[in-house]
């Protein structure tokens, strides 16, 4: 009697979410409150799938507190650059500790990346996208792995790049939430005094838009709020972020 045929152990490659589905999402949320919004993924279909990424700068706290109302579990991922204010990081951990998330999820740049490609720390200086490369995309690449989606707190109105920016969106196959797209710098106003919110300490002295210390400068008066990342060179973006238009910023 012949053998029935083995069954095949088949790998599932296909990416946890398309396009289709982030056009989806975005019309199923549309006229939803963010807090809503954000109650239904995060308690819901998402759960156990999402992290949240921050980089608990001079905006952070907004978000953060919106999610930790839904879910403290909800594990936050920020990449130390090992470039960053001394200022973010003593931020980060009172915010942290104050919203009562149970897992804050540290990464850094991998230590043989670094004495191979920017062994003096000096790539800043003139090779910022190599340099956000490695001290950025690469270790947030690793920390979301497990996940299936991310939540960022991109706004559209932080600069022109971002003025079309949508709620969801795709990204290297995962799902990625921007819950304040829509929000204008009154409405964060509104809700950091609502709630109380601390603020970074380096906003007071001209730092709307925090990153890396050696590529974040003070902002003048009038200037579009990122205009202090990366000044001087024609870079809008870490990398981590697709464009809004292509060729705008390389995508690693």
């Amino acid at each position: 009697m012949a053998e029935a045929a083995r069954r095949l152990d088949m790998i599932d490659v296909a990416p946890a979410f398309t396009q289709a589905d982030a056009a989806a999402m975005e019309a199923r949320f549309a006229g939803v409150s963010t807090q809503d919004m954000l109650r239904e993924l995060l308690t819901g279909e998402l759960k156990g799938r999402i992290a949240a990424v921050s980089s608990f700068g001079s905006e952070s706290a907004v978000l953060l507190h919106m999610v930790a109302q839904v879910d403290r579990d909800v594990p936050v991922i920020f990449t130390n650059t090992q470039k960053m204010f001394g200022e973010t990081l003593e931020y980060r951990d009172d915010l942290a500790e104050r919203l009562g998330f149970t897992e804050l999820r540290v990464y850094r740049p991998d230590p043989r990346i670094l004495a191979a490609k920017d062994g003096n720390g000096l790539r800043w200086s003139y090779d910022p996208d190599g340099c956000c490369e490695i001290r950025k995309v690469e270790p947030l690449r690793r920390a979301l792995l497990p996940f299936g989606a991310w939540i960022s707190g991109r706004k559209g109105f932080q600069s022109a790049t971002r003025a079309a920016l949508p709620r969801f969106e795709i990204d290297d196959g995962r799902l990625k939430l921007n819950p304040l797209a829509d929000w204008d710098k009154a409405r964060l106003e509104a809700y950091f005094a609502e709630h109380e919110l601390p603020r970074h300490p380096l906003e007071a002295d001209g730092y709307p838009s925090i990153g890396c210390k050696p590529c974040t400068s003070k902002v003048l008066p009038g200037e579009d709020p990122r205009a202090g990342r990366w000044r001087g060179w024609e870079k809008v973006e870490c990398g981590i972020h697709v464009p809004e238009k292509p060729g705008e910023e390389p995508v690693f």
